[in-house]
């Protein structure tokens, strides 16, 4: 179920499907129906609370398991672009931060991961953008990040699907008219192309298979209109299946880190500042916003995706 955030419009795009809910025909009684774009009914499906057993009976109504089933049942998946427009808010700076002792890991250093997540957010900061797209009086908003040194940008598909004139803004707000390479909807990935030597930097990907479940990730780029955004959290699971773009389920990189509409796009990043994922949706309850549960195309598939729209286009 998607909510509208003030100032910013609908949030548009793919929805989340999960294959382990319970269907329809076997939620408790009086629970509420299941919301479009939630969890359709299926047939095959086991029931989902903590004590059913896999392909065993669905708990009997008031059982164990109904708050666990009624939650998921108003869960819904929504795509992390936001319509243009103003943030209103007040910002305030905080207070100055306590004294390090001496002997103590610095700021922003995770003990024992080897990771810096300052000196990562600092090394990506200057290949993340934030996507603009204008057409007939709309407009809608998302993040995306530079993969190579020709000005090619992967961004998410639903952020520019609509069509219309394209800009980007780097991290020193210079802004600049980019082409649209390609979409795939079925990844929901896309690619933009901007003149070379714009100061843009291209960020390094992730190795292939070494993304661990616990591992620290950063989520960077325009949540709200707020460029240059960071925010940390962890890598929460791995292979999630997920529909993404309205295609088959895919598997997806599961974290924390706080994503928002404007999110979409952007890259998820470890600690050594390479990127692991396309932050690409969130899990919403009844509207809400961030819950801590969010998506992000693994950046083997969005790389793959995004070299043959490259060579294509």
């Amino acid at each position: 179920m998607t909510s509208t955030i003030p100032g910013l419009g609908e949030p548009r795009g793919p929805r989340f499907v999960s294959p382990d809910l319970v269907p329809d025909d076997r939620r408790p009684a009086g629970a509420p129906p299941v919301v479009p774009g939630g969890f359709p009914a299926r047939s095959d499906t086991p029931p989902a609370g903590p004590d059913a057993a896999p392909g065993g009976p669905a708990d009997p109504p008031g059982g164990p398991s109904r708050w666990p089933r009624l939650l998921l049942a108003g869960l819904a998946l929504v795509a992390v672009s936001a319509g243009a427009g103003g943030v209103a808010g007040h910002l305030a700076a905080g207070d100055d931060p306590p004294e390090v002792a001496l002997g103590a890991p610095s700021v922003g250093t995770v003990p024992g991961t080897g990771a810096d997540l300052v000196a990562a957010a600092d090394r990506v900061l200057a290949g993340v953008v934030s996507v603009q797209v204008s057409t007939a009086g709309r407009g809608a908003s998302g993040s995306g990040f530079l993969i190579d040194g020709r000005g090619h940008v992967v961004t998410n598909d639903h952020v520019v699907a609509r069509g219309g004139t394209i800009h980007v803004v780097g991290q020193d707000g210079r802004r600049l008219t980019a082409r649209l390479v390609g979409r795939d909807p079925g990844t929901d990935i896309a690619v933009l192309r901007v003149d070379p030597g714009n100061g843009l930097r291209p960020l390094p990907l992730a190795p292939s298979g070494q993304t661990r479940v616990g591992e620290p990730v950063l989520a960077v780029g325009s949540p709200l209109g707020l460029s240059g955004t960071v925010t940390a959290g962890i890598v929460s699971a791995l292979d999630r299946p997920v529909r993404l773009g309205g295609g088959a389920r895919q598997p997806a990189v599961q974290t924390d880190a706080s994503i928002n509409p404007g999110n979409s796009g952007g890259p998820l990043v470890n600690g050594r500042g390479e990127v692991v994922g396309v932050n690409t949706a969130i899990a919403t309850l009844e509207g809400s916003g961030n819950i801590g549960i969010g998506f992000a195309v693994p950046i083997d598939r969005a790389a793959q995706v995004a070299r043959g729209l490259i060579a294509r286009g």
